[in-house]
């Protein structure tokens, strides 16, 4: 491809405000271009880029079995209604009607779709089991598109499914899922962590995500050095420090003016934020009233509370008015003779002793708060967040946290959606069972800033060699005043192309400067330079981008080179 007809610009500046470096280089190296929020053109480049990524994730996970084919982008609301789905999502799932008046949806994933094709053609438990997979367009109306392609609304993303016979056949096409995933990211150049993670919207009983660490990631995730164990923030455990050994001593009124924190509240009473029960309210979807409650030297894990209610909805925090609609007093707020609300408690909680918690009255607090003894909680779970230093839960060793994008996630859905949607087969015993189903997710633009996120350096892309838009980058120099410059990197270029191996070559008529800043910018593994001075040595000059070595070398040499990959 000559530059010089490559439908690409590359921009010298780009808006402050953009910070991640892969949303930078490639809008800058004329690889993506934005629309709109969250809403991105894949240009040539890009788009070349982002085929050389489907292509490995469709090498490995047609080795594990998978069929490929393709499914619609809009589906009858009619399929995720019966999932039940519809109602559990929220605005994030663009809704609509057709002409007709039919309520449709914009596709968000794919398991509705696939269930519908597996209670209309699987019947025997012969057809069983298989792997289903496709590229296709989502839409996400998130909240807030961030990162260039990190984040998006509209985005392509391989799904693939599995569907077995039973528990046993879905662990093992979950572990073939594992094992391609891991290959996948290698290939691509990822060091991508697989870490396990809250079902979501997804459902089902387990669920593993591929984690690229960086700085920018939004979700934090908990790591072990000494024994690997890994896992999402939202979902993580830890050991927990052992409380001392109190006796319950008597409840205590104590005046507490303005100590709506637990940091003020602490300095006030001469007591550790351990010492402290701290109150933290929420409402659900379907309108309950949560009240959590944690050490004070903790914070609430939203995902886990959420898990552990069953928030149809989700959770959002409750308004003053609503805390004290239910007898509790926001910054004050406690369980102790609480109004209607449901009252979690984290396990911690129930074995400390003697703690400080508010007195649901502006201005106090009580002193020696005991669960069991002063209220009674409705449930108690594990609902805090893990925090670095905290004890490994397998080894013992301090956990550290870490910032991780999610390149890839893998989920036990079992028959959450046979079950509903009547997908079942007949079983070699007579009898009708629900097929066992996985679903598997690669999103092709987020893991395609990833790649730009761990390949880059100051001068621009560094493409790995799986991923790169094209093997080289021909660059003349010199062109206009020996036409020998020319000459060879023409030669070279249409040999190449000949043989049906395409190279970028950069023919403008433009200053050495600019060709080599954009050869570097737009990251090609090997840089072809031609010049008079290269011609002189013996060749054309070399240049590994990864590693910035230069030799130069016989044009045929190069040639055969390339010819080879």
């Amino acid at each position: 491809m000559r530059l010089s007809r490559l439908f690409f610009a590359t921009l010298r500046d780009v808006p402050a405000e953009i910070e991640m470096p892969s949303a930078r280089l490639l809008l800058r190296a004329g690889y993506v271009r934005q629309l709109g929020a969250g809403i991105y053109s894949l240009l040539p480049l890009g788009f070349r880029a982002s085929r050389r990524v489907e292509q490995v994730i469709r090498d490995e996970i047609e080795a594990i079995g998978g069929q490929e084919m393709e499914m619609p982008v809009v589906h009858p609301a009619d399929l995720w209604r019966e999932s039940g789905r519809y109602a559990r999502i929220g605005p994030e799932m663009v809704r609509f009607k057709d002409r007709t008046g039919r309520d449709m949806v914009l596709a968000m994933t794919h398991e509705e779709v696939v269930t519908d094709l597996l209670r209309s053609m699987v019947h025997s438990y012969r057809q069983l089991p298989m792997i289903v997979y496709h590229f296709q367009t989502k839409f996400r109306d998130e909240p807030r598109a961030r990162g260039g392609l990190i984040r998006v609304r509209e985005f392509v993303m391989k799904d693939s499914y599995s569907c077995d016979l039973d528990a046993a056949g879905l662990e093992h096409s979950y572990r073939l899922h594992y094992d391609a995933y891991t290959r996948i990211f290698q290939r691509l150049g990822l060091d991508a962590v697989p870490v396990a993670s809250d079902v979501g919207m997804m459902g089902g009983s387990q669920a593993h995500e591929f984690m690229v660490l960086n700085r920018f990631g939004e979700d934090t995730l908990v790591l072990c050095d000494a024994c690997g164990y890994a896992a999402n923030q939202q979902v993580g455990t830890v050991g927990k420090p052992a409380p001392p050994a109190e006796a319950p001593a008597p409840v205590e009124e104590v005046a507490t003016p303005e100590a709506t924190t637990i940091a003020a509240l602490s300095a006030q009473l001469g007591v550790g934020a351990e010492r402290t029960a701290k109150a933290t309210f929420f409402v659900t979807g379907d309108g309950r009233l949560v009240t959590a409650i944690v050490r004070g030297d903790f914070e609430v894990e939203e995902t886990k509370l959420v898990n552990a209610v069953k928030a149809v909805g989700g959770l959002r925090p409750a308004h003053a008015e609503e805390i004290r609609a239910a007898g509790m007093e926001p910054g004050y707020g406690s369980p102790v003779a609480a109004g209607k609300t449901l009252v979690v408690v984290d396990d911690l909680v129930t074995r400390s002793p003697n703690l400080v918690a508010g007195a649901n009255r502006p201005g106090y607090h009580l002193r020696n708060v005991n669960v069991g003894r002063d209220f009674s909680p409705d449930l108690v779970a594990d609902i805090v967040s893990a925090r670095e230093g905290d004890a490994c839960p397998r080894c013992g060793a301090p956990v550290r946290l870490a910032n991780g994008i999610e390149v890839g996630n893998i989920f036990k859905l079992e028959t959450d959606f046979t079950e509903p949607m009547g997908a079942t087969y007949l079983a070699d015993d007579g009898t009708q069972r629900p097929i066992v189903m996985g679903s598997y997710g690669i999103g092709l633009g987020r893991a395609l800033a990833c790649v730009v996120e761990e390949h880059h350096d100051e001068k621009g892309i560094v493409w790995p060699e799986e991923v790169a838009p094209y093997p080289a980058h021909i660059v003349s120099i010199g062109a206009a005043r020996d036409p020998a410059v020319g000459a060879a990197a023409d030669g070279l270029h249409d040999r190449l192309a000949d043989s049906g191996v395409e190279v970028l070559y950069d023919d403008r008529d433009e200053s050495p400067g600019v060709k080599l800043t954009d050869a570097e910018l737009l990251g090609m593994p090997r840089i072809v330079t031609f010049s008079p001075r290269s011609l002189a040595a013996g060749g054309a000059e070399v240049t590994v981008r990864a590693t910035g070595e230069r030799s130069v070398r016989p044009v045929a040499e190069v040639e055969a080179e390339l010819l080879a990959r």
